[in-house]
């Protein structure tokens, strides 16, 4: 079967479906690690606390409480990495498996559709789940080298090197949150491209509700409410 031949097992509306779910996946990341500081996202709240946090590490003595924390981190990104990597085998043992997604097209469609579509439309679902492992293994690696660099800052709080060291480690640390953060953008829209499965319109409104999940979470939720209040005694 030619590309062409291909090509036409899929109608404009697929096209259509598949290019918004990219581009929406594609904006709101942008959007989210680009916010306004006047309407800043709880991302980027967010990585300004993690600088405070290694700012006030380096005068605390003993250092406990602070590898408690990354070490809860590093084990948060490499759950999801796991649960990826899982979710990826089901997908490719699916793809490998035509008599099971004959199932599935019969269970979700009385229309019959070549073994092709159903194969394309998993594939979307496993390179959404590809690019949330890869990220969640970056974030854990990153995560990593955060508690090397926090490693060595000097228990003197007096030492030169010990508040840039600090800042560097900040910075790595934010590094991994957004890989983490990424990755979890990935796995809500693998999760919304499932809609495909039903056709290209339940796609584009599985697009626009996960869209609107993200938003809400990152610029009108409680939580970045509460980031937001001011400091008081």
């Amino acid at each position: 079967m030619s590309l062409t031949e291909r090509l036409s097992l899929f109608s404009l509306m697929d096209g259509t479906a598949v290019c918004l779910i990219i581009l929406a996946w594609s904006l709101i990341g942008w959007r989210i690690e680009h916010a306004s500081p006047n309407r800043p996202s709880v991302s980027r709240l967010m990585a300004q606390y993690r600088r405070d946090w290694m700012v006030q590490f380096v005068d605390r003595d003993p250092r406990i409480f602070d590898s408690a924390i990354l070490s809860t981190l590093r084990q948060g990104a490499s759950f999801f990495a796991s649960a990826s990597m899982i979710a990826i085998g089901g997908g490719m043992a699916l793809l490998g498996n035509t008599d099971r997604l004959r199932g599935v097209a019969h269970d979700l469609t009385l229309a019959s559709a070549p073994e092709l579509v159903w194969e394309v439309k998993i594939l979307l679902v496993v390179l959404f789940l590809a690019n949330a492992f890869l990220s969640f293994v970056w974030s854990h690696r990153l995560f990593g080298y955060c508690a090397v660099v926090m490693a060595s800052v000097s228990v003197d709080p007096s030492d030169p090197t010990a508040l840039p060291r600090a800042r560097k480690a900040g910075d790595i640390n934010i590094s991994a949150a957004r890989s983490f953060n990424r990755g979890l953008r990935s796995v809500y829209f693998a999760m919304g491209s499932l809609a495909w499965l039903l056709g290209p319109v339940p796609l584009i409104a599985a697009t626009l509700l996960t869209v609107i999940v993200l938003w809400r979470r990152e610029f009108a939720s409680h939580s970045r409410a509460v980031l937001m209040q001011p400091d008081e005694a």
